[in-house]
């Protein structure tokens, strides 16, 4: 049987024209983010002259910047030197609790750009590219010696784990739970909500030694430092022991065999009657619409790690001598939450 190819359209063309300059838009997105754009325009300094003399600036390439900024929604001018910023925007101002200004900014810097633009060799190898890219083992070791695009990276993490985890937090059961632990939980916003959602947990952080002050910061700053404690160490070797395990976003970081590895030492740890709540995006069925389908290409070229579909996430814990009893939806994510094997 003769298969018919299907004949581009117009639109088509036009669809996949934008989608081959997409990263074009994303420098833009991450120079407005750096240069402040959002917060400038909503305390009024909101010509080109006037936004460069603040940010140190070339006028006439910033006001290049300002009008293709409009000209994707950004912002509008009546006059073309005048601007005003738009409800998207917003997204970008530092004093959004929501704000996605770090994860524009840590997404396009070196860190995560260069090793995309290496892209087809990690479809070619199945490896990621961030050692051909930087000469660094893995992406948090090229953190650990960038310690500012780290300090990006981890403030857009706590920006998208604020959004989530009021979501989070309210589909995970804590009664009873003595210490809930929030593994490789960086500024520890998730473990913070559980806590405000419980009044009697304890909670805590444990991540590498560079990350842990922050949440320590964060947490006396919402006044839980008396219930609060942070541990610094690595959760390839060991965690310490707690009652509910918090595993978010960490897993897709990995390889099937490191994956493994964290939860058997967390299992290994885990008080009686106890539980892991692993919490990422699902796979969907193939054409299935989504972020995690994309995600799962930034893991395939960041870290050699994936997105996962549920039986797959399954197989994970049979291997760690563990089982699944639950999976709850929350916003965009999945918490799954697993015991031990009897």
């Amino acid at each position: 049987m003769t298969s018919v190819r299907p004949s581009a359209a117009a639109q088509d063309y036009e669809r996949m024209m934008g989608m081959v300059t997409g990263f074009w838009v994303t420098q833009t997105v991450r120079a407005a983010a750096l240069f402040n754009f959002a917060d400038h325009l909503a305390a009024g300094t909101d010509t080109a002259e006037a936004i460069a003399e603040a940010e140190s600036t070339d006028p006439d390439a910033t006001h290049r910047l300002l009008r293709t900024c409009a000209s994707l929604g950004l912002m509008t001018s009546e006059d073309g030197r005048h601007f005003t910023g738009t409800s998207l925007l917003s997204t970008l101002q530092h004093d959004d609790p929501h704000s996605l200004r770090h994860f524009a900014i840590s997404q396009s810097a070196p860190g995560h750009w260069l090793p995309w633009g290496k892209f087809p060799e990690a479809v070619r190898t199945g490896r990621h590219q961030v050692a051909a890219a930087h000469g660094e083992a893995n992406i948090f070791e090229y953190f650990a010696n960038h310690l500012d695009e780290a300090s990006s990276f981890t403030e857009s993490m706590s920006n998208l784990s604020r959004a989530a985890a009021l979501d989070i937090a309210a589909v995970l059961d804590t009664k009873g739970v003595n210490l809930a632990l929030d593994i490789g939980g960086a500024g520890g916003d998730l473990v913070r909500a559980m806590m405000r959602a419980n009044p009697e947990l304890d909670g805590g952080v444990f991540d590498l030694p560079h990350v842990v002050p922050a949440a320590a910061e964060a947490a006396k700053a919402e006044g839980l430092d008396g219930r609060f404690t942070t541990v610094g160490g690595d959760f390839f070797e060991s965690v310490p022991p707690a009652d509910l395990y918090v595993l978010k976003y960490i897993l897709h970081d990995w390889d099937d065999d490191s994956c493994v590895r964290i939860l058997r030492n967390c299992r290994a740890q885990l008080a009686e009657g106890g539980r892991i709540a692993v919490v990422d995006l699902l796979v969907g069925e193939a054409g299935q619409p989504g972020l995690a389908p994309l995600m799962d290409m930034n893991m395939l070229d960041m870290t050699g790690g994936r997105e996962r579909q549920l039986t797959e996430f399954d197989a994970l814990f049979t291997a760690a001598g563990l089982r699944r009893i639950n999976v709850t939806p929350a916003g965009a994510f999945a918490v799954i939450e697993v015991q031990p094997t009897p």
